[in-house]
Order: structure tokens, then C-alpha cells, then sequence
């Protein structure tokens, strides 16, 4: 069962605060603070809210300055204002900026307040329903998508893995508010190579020289990608990210975020495959002035290129656990290839691995990269 839904009440009078709290607990699960700048510890602190009432006219700091603040720290927040004063301006001004859900005037009747709040209620359930969508339900879906890539193309597919692990790095230290749209294009970047040869992709992936037909051909990947995303509802946004993953910013002034990380993480692989030393691939990028966001390339620099948090090891086939990632390809004992080294391992990929080690058809070891906070049990 998810936890009650919270409000927090914010007022300069200690009674009103009382006086809410006193009428409205048997309701409600109700906070309160006194004065602005106790409320932005409360939230801080004991956030996030599930709604959040302001009086106008409080010191220091007014009602509308407080919930513009709440809205950068708790966007979901459901903000409503309350004022003893009739100020048409005040309130207008409060909607426009998108600070307020609701402008109460006060002293509000108590049905008034318990019908606006349970109206607000409904809208931050709608809100979290909404997240949890993408996160949830999207991100599953997304999964079945990339495992079948696996198989189909576990080059392609590996690619992915080692962009989206690079990018969630740097968007994780980039301090970026919201990297789901990052994390599912990432996941998805590559989804247009199953339209290729596997002779074009092994040229890509290898640093080969591509004819002008093939090179079309490969530049065509990421709208295919947006084209295949556009029959699925609230992908706009990461579809958008993927058509411009390959785009050099001085091109581009106006490219989103996500879609520069993903430009410098592709890049920066494509050199790593090549065999090129870390360093040396950090360097390349930067002589290609004006191409990616320098801010970007100096995470990776700093970093550890998103292999933060691993452990290389050699391990038994059958100590192979999901979250780990390959370190090495992995090829059957009869040159087929199953995995690209890169690849993290997940359910499906058990999955496959396990039928072929019941043919009796792989080597009795791999070299992974172990996540620190898992334990193998040949390597404790």
C-alpha cells in the first residue's frame, strides 16, 4: 500500500497553523511551518509533498517567491495560495508564473479547503501515475525492444549498453534533474541498425572508410529509429533526442541536452573500439572544435568514462549474474558470436547463455566487469 499523501501548510500566525492542523488531521496527514523559510526545510528535509498551502503576505520572502521555490525543488508538488487580501494582481500573477494550482482567499471555509485539497490530491496522484508510466510500464516495454536487439544484433545492441552506461554517468554528474528521457534514449540509439547489413554495421564499428552509399545508409539509422519510437505513445521527446544524437553542436546551437551527451558518449566509443587508450580518445574529441559540449568531454575526463562502481574479474558461465558486463565477446566454441563484449547482462541474456551451455557449446569462463556491490562467489 503507497503511503499517505502528505500536505504541508506555510504561514507566519503559529494559531492558523494550529487551527489548520487541528480541523484537518482526521483528513489529512498535515505538516505545517512557520514562515517561508521553515517550509523550505520541511520540504527539504521531509519532502516531497504531496500538496503545499502558502499564505500570501508572509516576511521576508512572499507566498509567490516560496512556491516558485517549491516548484524547483518538488515539481510534482501541487501548490496552492492562500491571502487574507482580495488582490486580483497577486493571484494572476501566482497562475501565470505556474506556481499556483488553486488561489484561495481567506479565511477559507473548511469545505472549501477539504474539497480543494482532495481536488489537488487527485492531481498529484495523476501526476506520480503518469512518472510512474514512463518508468515503469515504458521502461518495460523499452526492455523487451533492446532485448530483442540483443539477439538480433548484439553489436548494435552492445554499443548501446556501453553508450547508455557513459551517459547515465555523465548525466548523473552533469547534476541533470530528470535523466529517465537520457536513459531511454540511450537504451534505444541504436534500434535503426537492424535495417543494416551486417557488413556496413562491421565497418561502422570497426573505423572502417564507408562508400557514400553505406555512409546514407548509416546516417539514416536515427530517423528510422524516431519513425519506429512515433507508434508509441510519450516517446516524442526521446525520439527527438535520438534524431539528433549525431548532430556537431556549431550545427545545432539549439540540441537538447540529452541528445549532446549521447553525441560525445558515441563518439567517444566509436574511438574506444578502435583500440584507441582513454586519454588519447578524450584528446581526439577535443580537436574537434566546435563539434560537442566541452562541459561534457570534461565529465568523461574526470571520470572514469562510466566504468565507476566496477571490478573486472574472470568468472565461471554459471556465477554470470544480471548487472554484470561483459568484458570480453563472448563467442560459442563453434565461432558463433552471442554477445558483444560491453553487453550487460540481463534476464534474456541468461536466458540465451543457459541454452547454449546446455548444448555444451560455450567456454566455461568470461571476463566481466562486476558491479562492487555484488559478490562472486569465486571471488570473494
Amino acid at each position: 500500500m503507497s503511503a499517505p499523501r502528505r500536505v504541508l501548510f506555510v504561514d507566519d500566525e503559529q494559531n492558523i497553523l494550529d487551527s489548520y492542523r487541528a480541523s484537518l488531521r482526521k483528513r489529512f496527514r498535515v505538516d505545517t511551518a512557520l514562515g517561508p523559510e521553515e517550509g523550505l526545510e520541511k520540504v527539504k528535509s521531509s519532502g516531497p509533498y504531496a500538496v503545499v498551502v502558502s499564505d500570501l503576505k508572509m516576511p521576508k520572502m512572499d507566498g509567490i517567491t516560496f512556491l516558485n521555490k517549491i516548484q524547483e525543488m518538488s515539481p510534482d508538488t501541487v501548490r496552492i495560495m492562500l491571502t487574507g487580501h482580495a488582490n486580483l494582481d497577486a493571484a494572476i500573477a501566482a497562475v501565470n508564473k505556474g506556481a499556483v494550482f488553486r488561489f484561495l482567499t481567506k479565511p477559507s471555509p473548511l469545505d472549501e479547503m477539504i474539497s480543494t485539497l482532495k481536488v489537488a490530491m487527485k492531481q498529484y496522484s495523476l501526476v506520480v501515475a503518469e512518472k510512474e508510466l514512463l518508468r515503469g510500464t515504458l521502461r518495460g516495454s523499452i526492455k523487451v525492444l533492446t532485448d530483442i536487439l540483443s539477439m538480433v544484433n548484439p553489436e548494435a545492441f552492445g554499443r548501446s549498453e556501453r553508450v547508455r552506461r557513459l551517459a547515465g554517468y555523465v548525466g548523473q554528474n552533469l547534476n541533470l534533474k530528470n535523466t529517465l528521457y537520457l536513459d531511454l534514449a540511450a537504451m534505444l540509439c541504436q534500434l535503426g541498425c537492424v535495417t543494416m547489413t551486417d557488413t556496413v554495421l562491421q565497418k561502422v564499428f570497426q573505423g572502417e572508410e564507408l562508400s557514400a552509399e553505406e555512409r546514407q545508409i548509416y546516417d539514416m539509422h536515427p530517423f528510422i529509429t524516431k519513425a519506429m519510437l512515433s507508434n508509441i505513445p510519450r516517446m516524442e521527446k526521446v525520439a527527438s533526442i535520438i534524431q539528433h544524437q549525431h548532430d556537431s553542436l556549431i550545427d545545432n546551437p539549439t540540441q537538447a541536452v540529452e541528445s549532446r551527451i549521447l553525441k560525445v558518449c558515441l563518439d567517444y566509443d566509436s574511438l574506444i573500439q578502435r583500440q584507441m587508450e582513454k586519454q588519447d580518445a578524450i584528446d581526439t574529441l577535443r580537436l574537434r572544435e566546435g563539434v560537442y559540449d566541452v562541459k561534457i568531454i570534461d565529465v568523461l575526463e574526470r571520470g572514469t568514462a562510466g566504468e565507476e562502481g566496477y571490478v573486472r574479474r574472470e568468472v565461471a558461465l554459471t556465477d554470470l549474474r544480471v548487472g554484470m558486463v561483459l568484458d570480453e565477446a563472448l563467442w560459442s566454441l563453434d565461432e558463433v558470436y552471442i554477445m558483444v563484449d560491453g553487453t550487460e547482462i540481463t534476464e534474456a541474456s541468461l536466458i540465451r547463455i543457459h541454452n547454449f551451455m546446455k548444448a555444451k557449446r560455450l567456454p566455461d569462463t568470461v571476463r566481466v566487469q562486476v558491479p562492487v556491490r555484488q559478490k562472486v562467489s569465486d571471488s570473494d
